[in-house]
């Protein structure tokens, strides 16, 4: 028996190929076939006008803290792996939750936020805020269990935050030709008018495939747009959209403040004027909806 078993070294490039691979570009689709979706497989009722609840000093919505190693460790373990994934069909991003908390629970926390980051470039924040039980956890298959469904909200802002504490920049995908060997195309500047979330996600996947010309106009003199602005520093801290940013701003993209549509002259037809050949609208409703 023993003359059986291998003593060679393994092999590395095959256990490194195991970790998530990073996508260029999200997938699309539309809002309709998402809610559609989600409706389809959630496994919770719908939250309708009748059954609200009166907010004032109830606070019970408000997730204090993230989990800790062994609690993420322990609810990652739970998963059933579906093969169906009702939690990926329910989450608008399509985020491969399968995948991640397989990485979790291998205790590969760096593969867990890769391949959250690749699907969606804000994963910490809606880690942090993102309603899952209306999404995701809403159509997982262990909602009726005794324990109740997997806290993937949980999940996602611990393997995301454990990844902000890394200091890994981002980097250019390695795949892609020099700078220099890009076609031209590549090199065209591209305006993008807000620096909220969907710019924001914008800008890091035009990055991500190669456009060395970005750069965002925020009128405010911050940045993070209405996850800076309206949501509390309870539930999203303002390092939390700064760290975003800044995973934005490795790959090259450039963000001016104080400066908007309409400010200093500014116009989609200066912006023509000026060169830029592509301009991104990705400004907020400042009023609730």
């Amino acid at each position: 028996m023993a003359g059986i078993l291998s003593k060679d070294l393994p092999d590395i490039e095959s256990i490194l190929a195991l970790n998530p691979r990073v996508k260029s570009h999200t997938a699309l689709h539309s809002t309709a076939a998402k809610q559609a979706e989600k409706k389809h497989w959630k496994r919770n009722p719908e939250k309708g006008c009748n059954t609200c609840v009166k907010l004032e000093n109830n606070f019970d919505d408000i997730k204090h803290t993230t989990l800790s190693e062994r609690g993420a460790l322990r609810e990652a373990l739970r998963c059933l792996k579906c093969a169906d994934a009702p939690c990926q069909k329910s989450c608008p991003t399509n985020l491969d939750i399968k995948a991640f908390i397989t990485s979790i629970a291998n205790k590969n926390y760096y593969g867990a936020a890769r391949a959250i980051f690749s699907d969606n470039p804000l994963g910490l924040t809606c880690g942090m805020v993102c309603p899952t039980s209306d999404l995701c956890v809403g159509g997982c298959n262990l909602y009726a269990s005794e324990e109740g469904p997997i806290n993937i909200g949980g999940l996602q802002q611990f393997a995301t935050e454990v990844f902000s504490k890394m200091g890994i920049p981002q980097v250019r995908n390695p795949a892609l030709p020099c700078q220099d060997q890009m076609p031209e195309s590549y090199h065209s500047k591209i305006a993008l008018i807000g620096c909220g979330p969907a710019s924001v996600s914008c800008a890091s996947f035009l990055a991500r495939l190669g456009y060395d010309d970005i750069t965002i106009f925020e009128k405010q003199k911050y940045i993070g747009g209405l996850s800076s602005a309206e949501i509390p520093q309870f539930r999203l801290p303002y390092e939390v959209v700064q760290f975003e940013v800044d995973l934005m701003k490795d790959l090259g993209v450039k963000t001016v403040c104080e400066k908007g549509l309409g400010q200093d002259g500014m116009t989609l037809l200066s912006l023509k004027e000026e060169g830029y050949k592509a301009v991104f609208v990705g400004i907020a409703s400042e009023l609730p909806q």
